[in-house]
């Protein structure tokens, strides 16, 4: 009898202590959230996918110029459903904070590169800087000012999906690092030092101009209770979750890509076929 009530004591104590960490634990990764004046901006663009079809796209009906203008992406995203890469969405973001009073600018790294990432730091009332990265899905932004009070260091759930993240403030960039469920660590880097948007716009209009034959298309969808990161690549896809890696089955032919494509983001089919097309023809019909 006294052994099932010191089991029973020692269980209790033992749930008690997982809830005193899981409250401890949810206080950090509250005090790392922007103010809800940047999260209302952010969430405009919750269902906005990251991704190269449309680069490829437009580049083939655009004139000189292949970064295209706010106005046009709203058009489009109206008429198709599409979005774009990191560039369009960082472009598009920038263009929300500042109709909303947010001081917000570019920042990202390698820019004016092909292997460029762009996106932004939004500013909170009190100068406190934080990250905002459309073009890798996050699921909101995340502080990066170390100098603040509310900043904590470790790793942090529920900012970026299918990982949690850790934020490295340096002097002149932040470092982000992902720690995957099966213990891998991937790493990002942003300069901090704002790029001007006449630079960023020139910045894109390289991205633009500039076509990896591999496509990418990457989006956030929900699976069982969580906020999952679904993405397709090189003719395959998959599911990043808190629990592992979930690959998709094959398919065989272009047209069921761009069915699978359209369920997941209700992209326009003529539009993902024809897009698809300029990949197959680049990537020597890897698709099947």
């Amino acid at each position: 009898m006294l052994g099932f009530l010191f089991a029973f004591i020692k269980g209790i104590n033992e749930f008690w202590t997982e809830i005193h960490t899981y409250r401890q634990f949810s206080k950090e990764v509250e005090k790392m959230k922007a103010p809800e004046e940047i999260v209302k901006v952010w969430r405009k663009f919750d269902g906005f996918p990251m991704e190269t079809l449309t680069k490829a796209w437009y580049y083939e009906k655009a004139g000189a110029k292949k970064q295209r203008s706010i106005e046009l992406m709203k058009a489009h995203r109206e008429k198709y459903g599409i979005t774009g890469n990191c560039f369009d969405l960082a472009l598009w973001l920038l263009e929300e904070f500042k109709e909303a009073g947010i001081r917000a600018y570019p920042i990202g790294s390698h820019l004016g590169t092909m292997e460029a990432h762009a996106a932004l730091a939004a500013e909170d009332k009190e100068g406190n800087r934080y990250l905002c990265d459309l073009g890798d899905q996050w699921l909101e932004p995340i502080l990066i000012e170390a100098s603040s009070s509310k900043f904590q260091s470790g790793k942090l759930a529920g900012f970026f999906p299918g990982a949690e993240v850790e934020v490295l403030p340096g002097k002149c960039e932040v470092e982000i690092l992902y720690h995957r469920p099966n213990g891998k660590i991937s790493r990002q880097k942003y300069g901090l030092e704002p790029v001007s948007e006449e630079a960023f716009w020139e910045a894109a209009e390289f991205s633009q101009n500039h076509i990896y034959p591999k496509v990418l298309f990457e989006m956030r969808l929900p699976y069982k209770g969580e906020t999952a990161h679904w993405e397709f690549e090189d003719w395959q896809s998959c599911l990043s979750t808190s629990q592992g890696l979930i690959e998709d089955p094959p398919l065989a032919t272009l047209d069921e890509w761009v069915e699978r494509l359209h369920q997941k983001s209700g992209f326009d089919r003529n539009f993902l076929k024809e897009s698809l097309e300029i990949y197959k023809e680049m990537n020597s019909g890897k698709s099947g």
